[in-house]
């Protein structure tokens, strides 16, 4: 067959078509848009004389980066060079190559979507500038298997474009089916993080979440696919190394000359360059500090972009970490304990506006939320991830600081049109017996929880947890919000994952019976009555008002709205705490922890909690989260009442005067 008529039959993809400008980009935003004009699409063999898909050097098969800002896919590609069983799932191995028996110009391709592998195909038509690759390539220039995965993952965003600026986080899952973790070696924020982690005292955020330093157990350094970042300019690196991610791909402690440990990491640039002057540079001091037998040794080891820090330099220059967890015959490793998480379960779900949907612990809503038992039948470890999809709304939103890597500013690529993803959260609580009352329940602190909601794709929790049921509440912040979302379990011993039956459960919602409601109207003056919230010792200044309980029915007998009165432009973060007075009114300390809040503080004119509260007296303590902030606000207190079946008018007159018995007055 003549080279023209091969050329003929070879595999064109109608769903991803070169001549199509939709392949490349779908806006203006970006660089590539002014090259449209410029780019070609040519088959390798039109590249080079020899294409395959792996060089046969195996440090030449790592990514180069080419015009296109996806530094954090390539990141994720150096997992796929540490797995071979990983490779092979992603790219399947025997596909005929050039110059074999039945290649056509098509390859397959899988990625991990919303718990499950899913098939990509392409042909192998790449985006050239004057006849060589202008985005991602592989170190040797005849290996192609990095430009096809590129090519793959752009069809399955819809673009090229599409890929410029991500989260290494999500590329790791879609190329593993794993978990990754983002640790911000800074301080981080999430929507509501304050109020959450520090009002809601039994709610701390795991360890994983924020970090000052980077410590893995031994036996998962190896395994683990790691990527480092930086936001800001620092002594290290130039301006353009801003919201770049690098991977990190070895780990070594080292002795100097003087008996102590160093620990260095050795570092690629995706950029395929160095453009590093610290301390352990090619030429830097810090290698004087080594035998020189030893310092030839690593030196030895540097690639084409790569370099050495030490931990010290690397915790003070770089500002993020990400972390895949390792992939051992097909099961998870813990990065924190090293352990097999061999047991895994998954279940779906969705927040549906009105329904399901019922927004963070601050809304009175939040027992709406879908629930799921998780029972453990011995102690275990326990890695939780609920990851979102499929959001009702898109949107035109910015990158946040620091969460989306591609060599370029969040405000460059701002316009860039992406779904819109939702502040999400995990609570977890441990419960005694299966048939339990969800409001008591949800007016106690969680054994566990995700760090804050957050605006991320995915978002996890690890814990230890003991035999028994947990009933676990995914959540979106706002109220209303839809999405599916999927919730996984991975395990160190056997664990089941079921949905919550509604007839299993006392809702709050079912507020059958009689109610009497009460309200009074307040102020915070800054200097006497605006003390803030708990995180500040002037929270005792607050208005307290005074509620007493008499009947207590088994189920949700008070709900408590605080409203402020203002334009919803003006609002404050606002909030409250119920607190029990001991003996007749004598022992009520605010040192105490209060028996049901409404945290975290919540920019919103309104917030509500229903509660379950035993008979006895109470204070309830309404704030703004920071102190000194003046407002006027309205407290209403509806009470579930006790009404007796009158037999007389004797009886009559006693039912009126008991459920009258409530009041609300200023201490």
């Amino acid at each position: 067959m003549e080279p023209q008529d091969e050329a003929a039959c070879l595999f064109e993809d109608p769903d991803f078509p070169s001549e199509a400008s939709s392949s490349l980009c779908s806006s203006d935003v970006t660089p590539i848009s002014a090259l449209q004009g410029d780019i070609t699409w040519l088959r390798p063999q039109d590249i080079c004389q020899s294409p395959r898909l792996f060089p046969l050097d195996p440090p030449k098969a790592h990514a180069k980066q080419g015009i296109l800002g996806d530094c954090w896919l390539l990141c994720a590609c150096t997992m796929l060079l540490k797995n071979k069983d990983l490779m092979d799932q992603v790219l399947p191995a025997g596909q005929p190559q050039w110059g074999e028996q039945g290649y056509s110009g098509r390859f397959l391709l899988h990625f991990w979507q919303r718990g499950a592998w899913v098939e990509v195909q392409v042909d192998d038509r790449l985006p050239c500038i004057d006849n060589k690759l202008c985005f991602s390539q592989c170190l040797c220039p005849s290996a192609f298997w990095v430009a096809l995965l590129e090519k793959a993952y752009a069809k399955l965003h819809g673009s090229y474009e599409a890929l410029w600026a991500g989260q290494v986080c999500e590329a790791l899952v879609d190329l593993s089916g794993g978990v990754a973790e983002r640790w911000s070696l800074r301080h981080s924020t999430g929507v509501g993080e304050q109020e959450e982690e520090r009002e809601d005292r039994g709610d701390a955020p795991p360890p994983a979440r924020r970090r000052k330093e980077l410590k893995l157990p031994q036996a998962v350094k190896e395994g683990c696919a790691i990527s480092c970042s930086l936001h800001n300019n620092t002594g290290g690196v130039s301006e353009q190394w801003q919201y770049h991610a690098m991977s990190v791909l070895e780990w070594r402690d080292v002795q100097t000359v003087a008996g102590e440990t160093e620990c260095l990491l050795r570092i690629r640039n995706p950029w395929g360059r160095r453009c590093w002057s610290g301390a352990w540079a090619e030429n830097g001091t810090g290698w004087k500090t080594l035998e020189p037998a030893c310092a030839l040794d690593l030196l030895s080891r540097t690639q084409q972009g790569e370099f050495w820090v030490n931990m010290e330099e690397f915790l003070k220059e770089f500002d993020e970490v990400t972390v895949g967890y390792p992939i051992i015959d097909g099961h998870l490793q813990s990065i924190y304990t090293g352990a097999v998480l061999a047991h895994r379960q998954q279940a779906r779900g969705r927040w549906l506006r009105g329904q399901s949907a019922g927004g963070c612990r601050n809304s009175s809503s939040y027992a709406s939320n879908p629930k799921f038992w998780l029972r453990l039948g011995e102690p275990a470890e326990v890695l939780l991830c609920l990851l979102q999809h499929d959001p009702e709304e898109r949107t035109m939103v910015p990158s946040r600081d620091g969460t989306r890597h591609g060599g370029t500013t969040p405000q460059e690529i701002s316009g860039l049109e992406r779904r819109h993803q939702h502040a999400i959260g995990l609570h977890m609580w441990k419960i005694e017996k299966k048939h339990l009352n969800l409001s008591r329940t949800l007016n106690r602190a969680p054994c566990a929880s995700t760090h804050s909601h957050a605006y991320e794709r995915e978002v996890m929790l690890q814990a230890q947890l003991s035999a028994g049921f947990h009933l676990l509440i995914p959540s979106t912040f706002q109220q209303g919000a839809q999405a599916s979302f999927l919730l996984r379990v991975y395990s160190s011993s056997p664990t089941t994952l079921s949905a919550v039956r509604m007839r299993e459960a006392v809702a709050p919602s079912s507020l059958e019976g009689e109610w009497e409601t009460s309200s009074c109207h307040g102020s915070w003056t800054p200097g006497s009555s605006a003390g803030g919230s708990r995180n500040f010792p002037s929270h005792r200044q607050n208005p307290r008002f005074p509620l007493t309980v008499t009947y207590d029915p088994g189920g949700p007998n008070v709900r408590v709205t605080l409203c402020q009165n203002c334009s919803e432009s003006a609002c404050q973060a606002i909030g409250f705490h119920i607190y029990k007075v001991l003996d007749g009114g004598a022992g009520m300390s605010l040192d105490q922890e209060p028996v049901a809040s409404c945290v975290p503080h919540c920019y919103s004119q309104e917030v509500s909690l229903a509660c379950s509260l035993r008979t006895g007296v109470y204070t309830i303590i309404p704030s703004t989260y920071q102190p000194d902030c003046s407002g006027h606000f309205t407290l209403t207190l509806a009470r579930r009442i006790h009404r007796k079946v009158v037999q007389s008018q004797e009886s009559l007159g006693s039912a009126i005067q008991e459920v009258s018995y409530i009041s609300l007055m200023r201490c």
